[in-house]
Protein backbone atom coordinates (compact mmCIF):
# COMPACT_ATOMS: atom_id res chain seq x y z
CA UNK A 1 0.00 0.00 0.00
CA UNK A 2 1.42 3.16 -0.84
CA UNK A 3 2.15 4.87 2.45
CA UNK A 4 3.27 8.81 1.54
CA UNK A 5 0.41 9.54 -0.86
CA UNK A 6 -3.79 8.90 0.50
CA UNK A 7 -5.25 8.78 -3.14
CA UNK A 8 -9.12 8.19 -2.77
CA UNK A 9 -11.38 7.32 -5.34
CA UNK A 10 -15.13 8.19 -5.03
CA UNK A 11 -17.39 5.21 -5.75
CA UNK A 12 -20.57 5.24 -7.18
CA UNK A 13 -22.30 1.99 -6.22
CA UNK A 14 -24.99 1.76 -8.78
CA UNK A 15 -23.46 -0.92 -10.98
CA UNK A 16 -25.33 -3.98 -9.61
CA UNK A 17 -28.64 -5.77 -9.22
CA UNK A 18 -28.16 -6.62 -6.19
CA UNK A 19 -30.43 -3.44 -4.64
CA UNK A 20 -34.26 -4.64 -5.12
CA UNK A 21 -35.22 -0.55 -4.98
CA UNK A 22 -32.94 -0.09 -7.92
CA UNK A 23 -35.65 -1.89 -10.12
CA UNK A 24 -37.65 1.05 -10.01
CA UNK A 25 -34.87 3.03 -12.00
CA UNK A 26 -33.11 0.37 -13.98
CA UNK A 27 -35.67 -2.20 -14.83
CA UNK A 28 -33.27 -4.61 -16.70
CA UNK A 29 -31.73 -5.46 -13.52
CA UNK A 30 -28.36 -4.78 -13.78
CA UNK A 31 -28.54 -1.17 -12.14
CA UNK A 32 -27.00 1.58 -13.84
CA UNK A 33 -25.22 -0.33 -16.39
CA UNK A 34 -28.76 0.19 -18.10
CA UNK A 35 -28.07 3.43 -19.20
CA UNK A 36 -24.08 3.11 -19.77
CA UNK A 37 -25.02 0.45 -22.45
CA UNK A 38 -27.95 2.63 -24.15
CA UNK A 39 -25.17 5.93 -24.67
CA UNK A 40 -24.40 6.62 -28.06
CA UNK A 41 -21.27 6.95 -29.39
CA UNK A 42 -20.73 10.41 -30.36
CA UNK A 43 -17.09 11.55 -31.71
CA UNK A 44 -15.45 8.76 -29.61
CA UNK A 45 -17.16 5.37 -30.36
CA UNK A 46 -14.71 3.92 -27.39
CA UNK A 47 -15.78 5.98 -24.52
CA UNK A 48 -17.45 4.78 -21.75
CA UNK A 49 -16.97 1.38 -23.13
CA UNK A 50 -15.44 -0.59 -20.02
CA UNK A 51 -12.53 -2.50 -20.81
CA UNK A 52 -13.41 -4.75 -17.84
CA UNK A 53 -17.29 -5.33 -19.19
CA UNK A 54 -20.18 -4.54 -17.47
CA UNK A 55 -19.43 -6.34 -14.47
CA UNK A 56 -21.53 -6.44 -11.16
CA UNK A 57 -19.72 -4.76 -8.98
CA UNK A 58 -21.49 -6.30 -6.11
CA UNK A 59 -19.97 -9.24 -6.32
CA UNK A 60 -16.80 -10.13 -3.84
CA UNK A 61 -14.67 -11.85 -6.93
CA UNK A 62 -14.58 -8.53 -9.31
CA UNK A 63 -13.94 -6.43 -6.67
CA UNK A 64 -10.82 -8.24 -5.64
CA UNK A 65 -9.55 -8.04 -9.31
CA UNK A 66 -10.97 -3.97 -8.83
CA UNK A 67 -8.68 -3.71 -5.25
CA UNK A 68 -6.23 -5.13 -6.78
CA UNK A 69 -5.71 -3.10 -9.85
CA UNK A 70 -6.19 0.13 -7.60
CA UNK A 71 -3.51 -0.67 -5.18
CA UNK A 72 -1.17 -1.49 -8.47
CA UNK A 73 -1.64 1.83 -9.31
CA UNK A 74 -1.47 3.53 -6.55
CA UNK A 75 -5.30 4.46 -5.73
CA UNK A 76 -4.99 3.18 -1.81
CA UNK A 77 -8.87 4.34 -0.82
CA UNK A 78 -12.35 3.93 -2.18
CA UNK A 79 -14.70 6.62 -0.93
CA UNK A 80 -18.21 5.16 -0.98
CA UNK A 81 -21.23 7.20 -2.03
CA UNK A 82 -23.20 6.00 0.91
CA UNK A 83 -27.24 6.50 1.32
CA UNK A 84 -29.75 6.33 3.66
CA UNK A 85 -33.43 6.58 2.41
CA UNK A 86 -36.61 5.55 3.96
CA UNK A 87 -35.26 4.81 7.45
CA UNK A 88 -32.68 2.11 6.05
CA UNK A 89 -29.60 2.05 3.79
CA UNK A 90 -29.64 2.14 0.25
CA UNK A 91 -27.07 0.98 -2.59
CA UNK A 92 -25.08 -1.05 -0.06
CA UNK A 93 -24.64 -4.18 -1.68
CA UNK A 94 -21.43 -3.12 -3.62
CA UNK A 95 -19.81 -1.96 -0.03
CA UNK A 96 -21.21 -4.83 1.64
CA UNK A 97 -21.31 -7.86 -0.52
CA UNK A 98 -18.49 -6.86 -3.13
CA UNK A 99 -16.06 -4.40 -1.41
CA UNK A 100 -16.04 -6.30 2.16
CA UNK A 101 -16.82 -9.87 0.67
CA UNK A 102 -13.46 -9.45 -1.27
CA UNK A 103 -10.32 -11.32 0.19
CA UNK A 104 -8.15 -8.66 -0.13
CA UNK A 105 -10.41 -6.11 1.16
CA UNK A 106 -8.21 -5.21 4.30
CA UNK A 107 -5.09 -4.12 1.72
CA UNK A 108 -7.41 -0.64 0.82
CA UNK A 109 -9.05 1.71 2.64
CA UNK A 110 -12.53 3.03 2.70
CA UNK A 111 -14.38 5.46 4.27
CA UNK A 112 -18.41 7.03 3.88
CA UNK A 113 -19.82 9.79 1.84
CA UNK A 114 -23.24 10.26 3.21
CA UNK A 115 -24.94 11.39 -0.14
CA UNK A 116 -27.70 12.78 1.57
CA UNK A 117 -29.32 14.62 -1.59
CA UNK A 118 -32.97 14.50 -2.39
CA UNK A 119 -33.79 11.69 -5.58
CA UNK A 120 -35.83 12.25 -8.21
CA UNK A 121 -36.37 11.35 -11.72
CA UNK A 122 -32.63 11.81 -12.61
CA UNK A 123 -31.35 7.72 -12.46
CA UNK A 124 -34.44 6.96 -15.10
CA UNK A 125 -33.54 7.35 -18.27
CA UNK A 126 -37.33 7.33 -19.55
CA UNK A 127 -38.78 10.23 -17.16
CA UNK A 128 -35.64 12.00 -16.38
CA UNK A 129 -36.52 15.01 -18.27
CA UNK A 130 -39.13 16.04 -15.85
CA UNK A 131 -38.21 18.10 -13.34
CA UNK A 132 -39.49 18.80 -9.73
CA UNK A 133 -40.58 15.23 -8.66
CA UNK A 134 -39.14 13.90 -4.95
CA UNK A 135 -38.89 10.54 -4.32
CA UNK A 136 -37.17 10.52 -1.18
CA UNK A 137 -35.92 13.38 1.10
CA UNK A 138 -32.07 12.97 1.83
CA UNK A 139 -32.40 14.94 5.41
CA UNK A 140 -33.34 12.88 8.45
CA UNK A 141 -35.22 14.83 11.12
CA UNK A 142 -35.68 13.63 15.29
CA UNK A 143 -33.68 10.82 15.73
CA UNK A 144 -32.97 9.10 12.93
CA UNK A 145 -30.19 10.61 12.55
CA UNK A 146 -28.60 9.42 15.56
CA UNK A 147 -30.08 5.90 14.57
CA UNK A 148 -28.27 6.21 10.91
CA UNK A 149 -24.97 7.39 12.43
CA UNK A 150 -25.14 4.61 15.19
CA UNK A 151 -25.22 2.12 12.55
CA UNK A 152 -22.57 3.70 10.82
CA UNK A 153 -20.09 3.30 14.04
CA UNK A 154 -20.60 -0.06 14.74
CA UNK A 155 -20.84 -1.09 10.92
CA UNK A 156 -18.41 0.33 9.27
CA UNK A 157 -15.99 2.47 11.58
CA UNK A 158 -14.77 -0.45 13.37
CA UNK A 159 -13.61 -2.34 10.30
CA UNK A 160 -10.21 -2.25 10.62
CA UNK A 161 -8.92 -0.53 6.98
CA UNK A 162 -12.27 2.03 7.84
CA UNK A 163 -9.93 5.47 6.50
CA UNK A 164 -8.87 7.35 9.61
CA UNK A 165 -6.86 10.77 10.64
CA UNK A 166 -5.23 10.88 13.79
CA UNK A 167 -6.83 8.03 15.25
CA UNK A 168 -10.53 9.43 13.83
CA UNK A 169 -12.53 7.86 11.42
CA UNK A 170 -13.31 10.18 8.21
CA UNK A 171 -17.25 10.51 7.24
CA UNK A 172 -17.99 12.98 4.66
CA UNK A 173 -21.17 15.03 4.07
CA UNK A 174 -22.38 15.78 0.74
CA UNK A 175 -25.08 18.06 1.14
CA UNK A 176 -24.74 21.04 3.70
CA UNK A 177 -27.95 22.21 3.55
CA UNK A 178 -30.29 18.87 3.54
CA UNK A 179 -28.01 18.36 6.47
CA UNK A 180 -29.08 21.72 7.79
CA UNK A 181 -32.68 20.75 6.74
CA UNK A 182 -33.08 18.07 9.18
CA UNK A 183 -32.51 20.46 12.17
CA UNK A 184 -34.60 23.60 13.67
CA UNK A 185 -31.25 25.61 13.82
CA UNK A 186 -27.97 26.09 14.00
CA UNK A 187 -27.18 24.88 17.57
CA UNK A 188 -29.38 21.87 17.06
CA UNK A 189 -27.09 20.60 14.19
CA UNK A 190 -24.21 21.28 15.97
CA UNK A 191 -25.84 19.42 18.83
CA UNK A 192 -26.29 16.05 16.56
CA UNK A 193 -22.44 16.47 15.06
CA UNK A 194 -21.27 16.73 18.89
CA UNK A 195 -23.72 13.52 19.81
CA UNK A 196 -21.85 11.76 16.98
CA UNK A 197 -18.49 12.56 17.96
CA UNK A 198 -19.41 11.63 21.73
CA UNK A 199 -20.52 8.11 20.55
CA UNK A 200 -17.36 7.78 18.45
CA UNK A 201 -15.19 8.52 20.89
CA UNK A 202 -17.04 6.30 23.31
CA UNK A 203 -15.80 3.56 20.52
CA UNK A 204 -12.38 3.76 21.48
CA UNK A 205 -11.21 6.25 18.65
CA UNK A 206 -9.71 9.30 19.07
CA UNK A 207 -12.31 11.46 17.20
CA UNK A 208 -14.31 12.08 14.19
CA UNK A 209 -13.16 13.91 11.18
CA UNK A 210 -16.23 15.37 9.98
CA UNK A 211 -15.59 16.12 6.58
CA UNK A 212 -17.61 18.88 4.42
CA UNK A 213 -18.06 18.28 0.41
CA UNK A 214 -18.08 21.91 -0.45
CA UNK A 215 -19.98 23.12 -3.73
CA UNK A 216 -19.47 26.56 -3.79
CA UNK A 217 -18.80 29.36 -1.91
CA UNK A 218 -22.60 30.35 -1.31
CA UNK A 219 -24.58 31.66 1.74
CA UNK A 220 -26.91 29.81 3.91
CA UNK A 221 -29.86 31.07 4.86
CA UNK A 222 -30.32 29.27 8.84
CA UNK A 223 -31.72 30.04 12.14
CA UNK A 224 -29.13 30.87 14.56
CA UNK A 225 -29.48 32.37 17.96
CA UNK A 226 -33.58 32.18 17.22
CA UNK A 227 -32.84 34.36 14.37
CA UNK A 228 -33.05 33.90 10.60
CA UNK A 229 -29.82 35.00 9.05
CA UNK A 230 -27.81 34.45 5.77
CA UNK A 231 -24.30 33.11 6.73
CA UNK A 232 -21.56 31.86 4.09
CA UNK A 233 -20.94 27.84 3.57
CA UNK A 234 -17.35 28.72 5.25
CA UNK A 235 -18.76 30.14 8.29
CA UNK A 236 -21.48 27.59 8.63
CA UNK A 237 -18.63 24.96 8.60
CA UNK A 238 -16.39 26.63 11.04
CA UNK A 239 -19.64 26.89 13.74
CA UNK A 240 -20.28 23.46 13.35
CA UNK A 241 -16.59 22.40 13.11
CA UNK A 242 -16.23 20.65 10.46
CA UNK A 243 -12.58 18.81 10.56
CA UNK A 244 -11.75 18.52 6.68
CA UNK A 245 -13.29 19.85 3.40
CA UNK A 246 -13.01 18.51 -0.21
CA UNK A 247 -15.10 18.92 -3.28
CA UNK A 248 -16.79 16.14 -5.03
CA UNK A 249 -16.86 17.48 -8.74
CA UNK A 250 -15.63 20.20 -10.97
CA UNK A 251 -19.26 20.90 -11.96
CA UNK A 252 -20.20 21.90 -8.59
CA UNK A 253 -18.09 25.10 -8.45
CA UNK A 254 -16.38 25.81 -12.14
CA UNK A 255 -17.46 26.69 -15.32
CA UNK A 256 -17.29 23.86 -17.76
CA UNK A 257 -17.97 23.74 -21.88
CA UNK A 258 -14.05 24.33 -21.90
CA UNK A 259 -10.92 22.30 -22.45
CA UNK A 260 -9.33 20.72 -19.16
CA UNK A 261 -6.91 22.75 -19.23
CA UNK A 262 -8.37 25.58 -18.84
CA UNK A 263 -10.55 24.56 -16.29
CA UNK A 264 -7.85 23.54 -14.46
CA UNK A 265 -6.75 27.33 -13.82
CA UNK A 266 -10.03 27.89 -11.87
CA UNK A 267 -9.36 24.97 -10.38
CA UNK A 268 -6.68 25.38 -8.40
CA UNK A 269 -7.45 28.83 -7.78
CA UNK A 270 -10.49 27.41 -5.85
CA UNK A 271 -7.95 24.66 -3.68
CA UNK A 272 -6.29 27.87 -2.33
CA UNK A 273 -9.55 30.18 -2.04
CA UNK A 274 -11.08 27.00 0.12
CA UNK A 275 -7.61 26.62 2.43
CA UNK A 276 -7.93 30.15 3.20
CA UNK A 277 -11.46 30.14 3.74
CA UNK A 278 -12.27 27.16 6.14
CA UNK A 279 -10.81 26.20 9.40
CA UNK A 280 -10.74 22.98 8.54
CA UNK A 281 -8.15 21.35 6.39
CA UNK A 282 -8.89 21.46 2.85
CA UNK A 283 -8.08 17.67 0.87
CA UNK A 284 -7.66 18.74 -2.97
CA UNK A 285 -10.21 17.31 -5.91
CA UNK A 286 -9.39 16.65 -9.13
CA UNK A 287 -11.98 15.25 -11.11
CA UNK A 288 -11.87 13.21 -14.45
CA UNK A 289 -14.31 14.48 -16.77
CA UNK A 290 -18.12 15.66 -16.88
CA UNK A 291 -20.91 14.95 -18.94
CA UNK A 292 -24.09 13.35 -18.09
CA UNK A 293 -26.35 13.97 -21.21
CA UNK A 294 -26.72 9.96 -21.08
CA UNK A 295 -28.47 10.18 -18.31
CA UNK A 296 -31.72 11.95 -20.60
CA UNK A 297 -33.42 11.07 -23.48
CA UNK A 298 -34.23 14.66 -24.22
CA UNK A 299 -30.82 17.08 -25.05
CA UNK A 300 -30.56 19.16 -22.62
CA UNK A 301 -29.38 22.65 -22.28
CA UNK A 302 -26.32 22.79 -22.65
CA UNK A 303 -26.18 26.59 -21.08
CA UNK A 304 -27.09 24.96 -17.19
CA UNK A 305 -24.08 24.35 -15.41
CA UNK A 306 -25.21 20.27 -14.65
CA UNK A 307 -25.84 20.07 -18.71
CA UNK A 308 -22.53 21.12 -19.48
CA UNK A 309 -19.44 19.20 -20.19
CA UNK A 310 -15.49 18.50 -19.86
CA UNK A 311 -13.64 18.67 -23.11
CA UNK A 312 -10.07 17.36 -24.23
CA UNK A 313 -9.67 15.78 -21.00
CA UNK A 314 -6.60 12.77 -22.28
CA UNK A 315 -4.69 11.30 -19.57
CA UNK A 316 -2.19 13.57 -20.08
CA UNK A 317 -3.90 16.32 -18.77
CA UNK A 318 -5.19 14.09 -15.36
CA UNK A 319 -1.58 13.95 -14.64
CA UNK A 320 -1.04 17.26 -14.73
CA UNK A 321 -3.41 17.92 -12.32
CA UNK A 322 -2.95 15.35 -10.35
CA UNK A 323 0.80 16.72 -10.23
CA UNK A 324 -0.56 20.33 -9.18
CA UNK A 325 -2.68 18.52 -6.33
CA UNK A 326 0.19 16.85 -4.99
CA UNK A 327 2.40 19.88 -5.18
CA UNK A 328 -0.23 22.15 -3.16
CA UNK A 329 -0.12 18.89 -0.23
CA UNK A 330 3.87 19.72 -0.28
CA UNK A 331 3.44 23.51 -0.19
CA UNK A 332 0.57 23.99 2.15
CA UNK A 333 2.53 20.93 4.51
CA UNK A 334 -1.10 19.60 4.56
CA UNK A 335 -1.13 16.19 6.14
CA UNK A 336 -2.21 13.89 5.78
CA UNK A 337 -1.27 13.96 2.09
CA UNK A 338 -4.95 13.16 0.63
CA UNK A 339 -6.23 13.66 -2.67
CA UNK A 340 -9.50 12.96 -3.40
CA UNK A 341 -10.89 11.88 -7.25
CA UNK A 342 -14.19 11.51 -9.11
CA UNK A 343 -14.43 9.32 -9.58
CA UNK A 344 -13.64 5.32 -9.89
CA UNK A 345 -16.36 4.06 -11.51
CA UNK A 346 -18.63 7.54 -12.78
CA UNK A 347 -19.59 6.05 -15.77
CA UNK A 348 -22.88 7.93 -16.53
CA UNK A 349 -21.15 11.14 -15.45
CA UNK A 350 -18.24 10.08 -17.59
CA UNK A 351 -15.61 10.68 -14.91
CA UNK A 352 -13.92 7.37 -14.01
CA UNK A 353 -11.04 5.98 -13.52
CA UNK A 354 -11.54 2.23 -14.47
CA UNK A 355 -9.72 1.32 -18.11
CA UNK A 356 -12.02 2.10 -20.96
CA UNK A 357 -11.62 0.98 -24.83
CA UNK A 358 -10.26 4.56 -25.70
CA UNK A 359 -7.62 5.26 -23.42
CA UNK A 360 -6.71 1.75 -21.46
CA UNK A 361 -5.45 2.19 -18.46
CA UNK A 362 -4.26 5.87 -18.88
CA UNK A 363 -5.64 7.40 -16.17
CA UNK A 364 -4.65 4.64 -13.59
CA UNK A 365 -1.02 4.71 -15.03
CA UNK A 366 -1.62 8.65 -14.99
CA UNK A 367 -2.41 8.28 -11.22
CA UNK A 368 0.83 5.74 -10.48
CA UNK A 369 3.25 7.84 -12.49
CA UNK A 370 2.14 10.77 -10.13
CA UNK A 371 2.16 8.83 -6.22
CA UNK A 372 3.76 5.92 -6.96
Amino acid sequence: MNELWDVAAYVWPSYTGDEPRTRGFWPEGNGEWQTVQSATSGDNPQLRQPLWGYCNEADPKVMEMQISEALKHGVNTFIYDWYWYDGRPFLEQCLNNGFLGAKNNEKMNFYLMWANHDVGNVWDKRIAHFEDNVIWRGALFDDEFNRMTERVIEKFFTKPNYYQIAGSPVFAIYELANFLAGFDNLEEAKAGILSFRERTKARGFNGLNLQIIVWALTDFEVVKNGIKTKMPVNEVANFLGFDSVTHYQYVHFAKLNRDYSEIMVDVVKEWHLISEKFEATYFPHVSIGWDNQIRYSVKRDSTAPENSEIFNNPPAEIESALKAAKQFLIEKEVNPKLVTINSWNEWTECSYLEPDHLHGYGYLEAVARTFT
